[in-house]
């Protein structure tokens, strides 16, 4: 999965062109997430994230893996994102979708990371909210904390990968396809793997006691219990299209159709 999957027109910041910008978080901030089914997400939130969202791995046969967090049963919908924009009240947020406008350039390239922002938010404007910049030139606090929070992200992200690979090469990846069925239509997810529990009670106490030391363990066993929140994505899907069919019987004429002669 790519780290610019939300970005439209994603530059780097420049302290004289953003010298003004302010930033006024818009009712319908999470509309850019509402097209992907899937977010990055580090070990660290697997204990939250597990709560809400199916935690599985991703990558191709022979690697890289990491890890993600599945936010719907389709790949272009998001069960996350409302109709008005706003992620599912009392339910995680991923770090990968909190960052937003804000992002590390580079990461995938191993480059030099440069922060970048979305111009193409509607939030950016120059007369109200959150300045990035004070009136000396120098960072807000706003923005201290928010390169913070992107390296910190970054670097989490990469003990994550860093602990898929290990799994990988422990042989406990297995490929996974999870099929559901919402009013009779069914709905393939492909291109998961998740730990194979048998191989994993298999490993030489060696293994296992390094799993156990390096908090792998935990963390495994988080991801497997996540799995049954499949089933809250079942529901969630279900109730929206009960919801959109209810909203288009109300649009139809009432009576039947009229013959004009």
């Amino acid at each position: 999965m790519t780290s610019m999957l939300f970005y439209e027109k994603a530059v780097a910041l420049n302290r004289e062109a953003h010298q003004k910008y302010t930033l006024t978080v818009q009712p319908d901030h999470f509309a850019f997430a509402k097209k992907t089914n899937s977010a990055l997400l580090t070990a660290g939130e697997f204990a939250q994230a597990a709560l809400d969202y199916p935690v599985v791995f991703v990558g191709q046969a022979g690697g890289p893996f990491t890890a993600v967090a599945l936010l719907g049963l389709a790949s272009d919908e998001n069960l996350m994102v409302t109709a008005a924009g706003t992620w599912e009240p009392d339910t995680y947020i991923p770090a990968f979708v909190r960052r937003y406008p804000f992002v590390l350039a580079g990461e995938e390239r191993q480059e030099a990371l440069t922060v970048c922002l979305d111009e193409a938010y509607a939030g950016w404007n120059t007369e109200q909210g959150t300045r990035l910049f004070e009136a000396d030139g120098s960072d807000s606090t706003y923005l201290k904390n928010m390169v913070g929070f992107l390296q910190q992200f970054h670097n989490e992200m990469n003990q994550t990968n860093a602990l898929a690979a290990r799994l990988a090469a422990l042989g406990l990846l297995a490929s996974k396809v999870i099929t559901v069925e919402v009013d009779g239509q069914k709905a393939t997810l492909d291109g998961l793997w998740v730990v194979d529990e048998q191989k994993l009670v298999a490993l030489d106490d060696a293994h296992m006691l390094e799993l156990a030391r390096t908090g792998a363990l935990g963390l495994i066993y988080t991801h497997l219990l996540s799995l049954k929140s499949v089933g809250r994505l079942v529901r969630l899907q279900t109730a929206r299209r009960k919801a959109a069919a209810k909203a288009l019987a109300e649009q139809l004429p009432k009576g039947g159709a009229s013959v004009v002669h």
